[in-house]
């Protein structure tokens, strides 16, 4: 950072006391030259490694935390990182399919997009039917495995110091964050792995009319290839394209949110990195998906718990919304439910019904961090993705739409799970799927019978006479307790020595 002249850009004012000779240091080894902030920033976040990248693009999604400027600096991270070379490209590609990128494709184009893992080309293929059809091809950079290994490597070291100093690093579950990031980078690389989440997606979102993701190209996807349905759209950091395209820009900023609700919700499966430069809107209006590398899971329990929780915070009834964290284990049961119930309230009535431009997210976000030190909650690993989604879907409505009001928004989605799921269609659906599991144990209840009767005869006929051990079961007992004795004897040995030099010294 302070190689690329970030450090120097930092206002005086908010540096820490005492910290000016460091920042004079700083000033003597920075790059000399005319470039702007952000291609510092960038340049600097590239070469700590792609998970450094990641953290920018989250930033970016929140310039009321970070600052306007910060944010726009960051921005390029989205997209706009440099690219690698054609003929690299094509030889990931030839490497991947054993045939020339020009057999592959009919035509291939310069990188259009590059971000810290990938990039991407438009691409052309022929149809059997003779007819021409643009792609989108998704090449991963090279070397980028080894890159996210060092990257990895130095978190987990960092996070086992953590918690091996400070309680507070044990809370946090610093080696459980690293895991969670470690399976997700393992993922992210295999794109074979990113177009099946995709098509999962897809059939989830068949019947949505504002949500859509690009079809997958199977004959042209490989581990290190990705080829998909081009899509012609303006991508959601896009401002003024959106408004020259003639989009109502706060009903993206509806869409984003509830589009992102309806999946965690309703499927339990989630894109996982919904930021402005994985989005475009296409002339219908439609909100358009793409990189799907990272996504997130939920199970039913989880499901549930979001829902309750997201509902308590819109009715304002703190008190339930307090039971349900300690029904889902995430606040330990020493506490009390009526103080824990009188901190979310804390949180959540200075929220309730404001503008988004009405509220500071950093002030909030700093407000939850001191609620979960006071109530002992650890880091539930199984949420981090839900919840670093959570951020930045907030983050890119919001700049969509400042005057947002998040809770009017989830509203319907929340309402409609609730009603579906635990009212009482729900409960018969339970109660249905309680049967079918209960007859299926009937099922298997004759083989678990006959299986136990014949483990009871083995055992009956092996202690019959008396049980028996073979005798190589019987060598290595005698072996074992041979070297025993030998310890145990020197053990004799040593206190007998030991004893006599105190009595004769």
């Amino acid at each position: 950072m302070a190689r690329e002249g970030v450090a120097t850009q930092i206002d005086p004012a908010m540096r820490p006391p005492g910290s000016e000779p460091l920042f004079a240091l700083a000033g003597l080894i920075a790059r000399r030259g005319p470039a702007s902030s952000a291609a510092r920033l960038g340049a600097a976040l590239s070469q700590l490694g792609p998970s450094y990248v990641k953290l920018g693009q989250f930033l970016a999604t929140r310039p009321d935390v970070v600052g306007p400027r910060m944010a726009h600096d960051l921005e390029l991270l989205q997209d706009r990182m440099p690219a690698f070379p054609q003929e690299v490209a094509e030889a990931t590609i030839a490497r991947n399919f054993d045939r020339p990128a020009s057999v592959v494709y009919t035509r291939l184009g310069p990188p259009l997009a590059a971000a810290s893992i990938a990039q991407v080309h438009q691409g052309e293929v022929i149809d059997p039917d003779g007819m021409a059809r643009r792609v989108a091809v998704k090449v991963l950079r090279p070397d980028v495995q080894r890159r996210f290994r060092v990257d990895l490597s130095s978190f987990y070291r960092a996070a086992r110091l953590g918690e091996s100093v400070t309680p507070e690093g044990r809370r946090l579950r610093l080696v459980a964050v690293v895991d969670t990031l470690a399976r997700s980078v393992t993922m992210e690389m295999d794109l074979r792995l990113e177009a099946a989440a995709l098509s999962e997606l897809a059939q989830n979102t068949e019947a949505d009319d504002e949500f859509r993701v690009p079809a997958v190209d199977w004959d042209r996807t490989g581990r290190e290839v990705l080829t998909t349905e081009w899509i012609d759209g303006v991508k959601l950091n896009d401002l003024d394209g959106l408004r020259a395209a003639g989009h109502d820009l706060p009903r993206l900023g509806r869409i984003v949110m509830q589009s992102f609700l309806r999946h965690a919700l309703r499927d339990g499966f989630f894109h996982a990195d919904m930021h402005p430069g994985n989005l475009f809107v296409d002339a219908d209006g439609r909100l358009v998906a793409v990189d799907f590398g990272i996504m997130g899971r939920l199970g039913p329990k989880e499901r549930r718990f979001l829902a309750e929780i997201l509902f308590g915070f819109i009715t304002r009834d703190w008190l339930r919304t307090a039971q349900v964290h300690f029904e889902a284990g995430y606040v330990p049961p020493h506490h009390s439910v009526e103080d824990f119930a009188q901190a979310i309230r804390a949180i959540g009535e200075p929220i309730h019904s404001r503008r988004a431009d009405q509220i500071s997210m950093a002030k909030l976000l700093t407000l939850l961090f001191e609620v979960t030190a006071l109530f002992d909650m650890k880091t539930r690993p199984e949420l981090l993705l839900l919840q670093k989604t959570m951020v930045v879907v907030e983050g890119v409505a919001r700049n969509l739409d400042p005057q947002l009001d998040m809770w009017k928004t989830a509203e319907p989605v929340v309402r409609s799970w609730i009603e579906r799921n635990l009212g009482p269609a729900g409960r018969i659906e339970e109660a249905a799927a309680g049967v079918g599991a209960l007859g299926r144990s009937l099922q298997a209840l004759p083989e678990l019978i006959a299986q136990g009767q014949r483990i009871a005869a083995q055992l009956d006929l092996a202690t019959r006479d008396g049980l028996t051990l073979s005798p190589e079961t019987t060598d290595a007992i005698g072996r074992a307790e041979g070297r025993g004795n030998r310890w145990m004897t020197i053990g004799l040995w040593a206190i007998a020595a030991l004893l006599a030099g105190h009595l004769l010294f």
